[in-house]
């Protein structure tokens, strides 16, 4: 079975994400943002040593609808994002480039910021899950050349707790799950706990109903 782990997760959140700025004041330190060409999104990005938080909004109607990125279903994802949607992204990348495959079934997106040949894999499921993708080409050593200490103390996310409106379904997610990258349960709104560092200071911070994360420290 092809060994995968968490690259980064993205929420969705308001035009702008003037959620981050919570983040902020518990003590992370944003990195820069960024625009997606093409695909009608924009970011703020926190990073840490293996992985990085996105906060995740549609900047440009038009072309989160084009032709090339409708099947993303972002659209549909980030105007939800309070309602029958979750909000949430998983983006999976190799432990290592030693096997050969893909992870899950899906489809090849090729989005006009990544350099041919690089693609995305997104997974097949609903929008009621998370967007399921796997980078390929991403290494972790790329996140831990870009890290900046955060006044908080925290450097690494080491779980993930997902919590859905209704179960997971998808043959994807159930691969995901086996794997370890992450728990899940049911309950009445979508939530991700995230755990960093095991939990070395036990603490636990609730940034709702700003943000849909909760941090175990």
């Amino acid at each position: 079975m092809m060994q995968f782990e968490l690259d980064h997760l993205f929420v969705c959140t308001a035009v702008g994400a003037p959620e981050a700025d919570r983040l902020i004041q518990f003590g992370l330190r944003e990195g820069p943002p960024n625009r997606h060409l093409g695909q009608g999104t924009a970011n703020r990005r926190f990073g840490f040593a293996n992985t990085m938080i996105e906060l995740v909004w549609v900047s440009d109607p038009q072309e989160a609808q084009s032709q090339s990125t409708r099947r993303t279903l972002l659209w549909e994802r980030w105007p939800g994002r309070k309602e029958a949607a979750c909000p949430f992204g998983i983006c999976l990348r190799p432990v290592d480039f030693q096997g050969t495959g893909l992870p899950f079934p899906g489809w090849e997106y090729r989005p006009a910021y990544l350099p041919d040949p690089l693609f995305m894999l997104v997974g097949e499921a609903g929008i009621e899950e998370p967007m399921w993708v796997y980078l390929s080409f991403q290494k972790r050593v790329q996140h831990l050349q870009r890290f900046a200490e955060h006044p908080a103390g925290i450097r690494e996310i080491s779980g993930l707790t997902l919590t859905t409106r209704v179960p997971l379904g998808s043959s994807v997610s159930e691969k995901i799950v086996k794997s370890g990258i992450l728990t899940t349960r049911s309950g009445a709104t979508p939530l991700l706990e995230i755990e960093f560092d095991g939990q070395q200071q036990r603490k636990r911070v609730d940034f709702r109903p700003h943000l849909p994360l909760v941090f175990q420290l």
